[in-house]
């Protein structure tokens, strides 16, 4: 059976076809925010620091950090800071570093810049997942021996040389192609994480049957594990939320085992746990009950990242120790 094990300094996190579905945190983005932006370009991480308290707190079992961020004042200053490839390693690193300090599950190193992933694989204690390679040959050759090198799995994202296909079975192609390149650099499937591009609904009605079809298909064919940026099939939608918790427990039930979304939002989530009881993936409903306290707590007044953070911290918060599962 494929399992992706991500670990933390003592922490484990298995991606797997008979886990509980994996949420990983995607807020330590500043691509799209622009206080967080400044405040990293100004080096403040109170808003990294939050950020990652409160998407554990609500259930994230692992963060994704992304160094993407546009320094526009120092740009001004310096021309050097208009080139990714100086702006984003240190600032990998920083991030990384003040993440693991504030809270230990396993992380995914996000970024386009290979200089800004070996930064980050550099600091990063245990075994994150690498974000990401395409199909394209030039991201092939210099992702691939990165993975290799720290023996890290990889999110594998269906475009190549050519971009996105709005056909899926030219996607899954994409996919094939790149776990079998994976395999020439001694990269098992099972360190493949299979992102097969959710297209937006709104744009295309069959993009929700194209991305289930297609999680079914990598798992049966190629016996790898997905993800997926969970927003996308809403974009351009309004109550993109609703949208979201409905295909996030369609997906689950496709085979997807993991997305990248906001863990803070309280809809998706019931949406995630229920899914997981359902899918036998929560023993005897616990994960549901606990779950069920932080919703009454919510209904009492609270907000959803207060009440999770309340019942994290009942539950013993951060714990150290022996590794354990996050």
């Amino acid at each position: 059976m494929t399992r992706t094990v991500l670990e933390s300094k003592t922490k484990t996190v298995v991606i797997g076809f008979d886990e509980p579905f994996c949420v990983i945190g995607e807020r330590i983005n500043p691509t799209g925010r622009k206080k967080l932006a400044l405040e990293l370009e100004a080096g403040n991480f109170d808003t990294v620091i939050k950020d990652a308290l409160e998407q554990v707190a609500c259930g994230a079992t692992v963060l994704d950090i992304n160094s993407g961020a546009v320094f526009a004042n120092k740009m001004a200053e310096d021309p050097r800071y208009a080139d990714n490839n100086f702006v984003e390693p240190p600032l990998m690193k920083a991030l990384i570093e003040i993440v693991q300090q504030t809270v230990d599950v396993p992380l995914c190193i996000d970024s386009s810049v290979p200089a800004a992933l070996e930064a980050g694989l550099a600091a990063c204690e245990g075994r994150p997942l690498l974000n990401s390679v395409t199909g394209e040959e030039e991201r092939l050759e210099l992702v691939l021996p990165l993975v290799k090198k720290y023996n890290v799995p990889v999110v594998a994202i269906s475009n190549d040389d050519t971009g996105i296909s709005p056909d899926p079975d030219v996607r899954f192609a994409v996919a094939k192609k790149i776990v079998e390149r994976a395999a020439d650099f001694g990269i098992p499937a099972h360190d493949i994480v299979v992102d097969p591009l959710v297209m937006p609904v709104g744009a295309m009605a069959s993009a929700g049957q194209q991305v289930f079809a297609l999680v079914r298909r990598l798992r049966e064919e190629l016996g790898v594990n997905t993800t997926c940026g969970a927003s996308n099939i809403s974009f351009g939608l309004p109550h993109r939320h609703g949208i979201n918790a409905a295909f996030l427990p369609m997906a689950i039930g496709a085979g997807m085992t993991s997305a990248i979304m906001n863990p803070v939002r309280q809809v998706e989530m019931e949406a995630i746990r229920a899914a997981n009881f359902l899918m036998n993936h929560d023993a005897n409903g616990g994960e549901w009950i606990r779950f069920a306290k932080v919703i009454e707590a919510v209904e009492g007044g609270a907000t959803f990242a207060e009440a999770s953070a309340a019942a994290s911290q009942a539950a013993g918060g951060r714990r150290g120790g022996r590794r354990g599962r996050a």
